[in-house]
């Protein structure tokens, strides 16, 4: 049997069935067991596969300055172990720079009311491949990246989960923290999804004070 490949777009409903990468079960992320690919701790994991698109995000820490993309070699290293990159596929800066770009492209999207100009790279990936019509068990429908090994294909792939969660509605819970210095992407569980910060502890009450203070002067 052919597959049947489909031309994709930002704006063309998508739904992606698999993420080989992710094994993972969602119950262990829940107890706080994260996969070794998530950088660093995380007190409000999405849930699996969008930990994923999480885990891209917050590659690169504000606070600490990390950033795990910031050179070839670090980056293949986290790529490779998250599955987004085949360890035999080609990496040069060219491909490191797309990344970082989309990266703060869905940072963006997920803060909401961002310049278009800004999702850019979001619609240079998903112009540059095409994905695949899959019939799953049951009859299921969804798409794959048509093509699997080189790093523009695994950032397709985040769109697709993305696009993913978007149609299921989890997407409304990612929120990146309010804290102009952190930006740390977070699922917001919350029942009335009024989270504003990645850790109320630190960021929030550190906010909160800044603006007390600015208030009084």
């Amino acid at each position: 049997m052919n597959d049947t490949l489909v031309t994709v777009t930002c704006q063309s409903t998508l739904l992606v069935t698999r993420l080989d990468s992710v094994s993972m079960s969602q119950d262990a992320v829940s107890i706080g067991r994260l996969p070794s690919w998530y950088p660093g701790t995380e007190r409000k994991p999405a849930p699996l596969p969008l930990l994923l698109v999480q885990a891209f995000v917050n590659t690169v820490d504000l606070e600490d300055g990390t950033d795990r993309l910031a050179d070839l070699e670090s980056a293949r290293a986290w790529l490779v172990d998250s599955g987004i990159l085949d360890r035999r596929a080609e990496l040069d800066e060219t491909d490191l720079q797309l990344a970082r770009d989309l990266r703060e492209a869905i940072r963006a999207l997920l803060a909401g009311g961002s310049p278009d100009a800004r999702l850019e790279p979001l619609r240079r990936v998903a112009a540059d491949h095409r994905a695949r019509l899959t019939v799953a068990r049951g009859g299921m429908l969804g798409l794959e990246a048509a093509e699997h090994g080189g790093l523009g294909d695994g950032l397709f792939g985040l769109l697709l989960l993305i696009r993913r969660a978007q149609e299921d509605g989890s997407w409304s819970r990612m929120k990146v923290c309010a804290n102009p210095d952190c930006r740390w992407a977070f699922f917001d569980a919350s029942r009335n999804q009024r989270g504003s910060w990645c850790n109320m502890a630190s960021c929030g009450n550190r906010l909160k004070n800044r603006e007390l203070r600015a208030r009084r002067r």
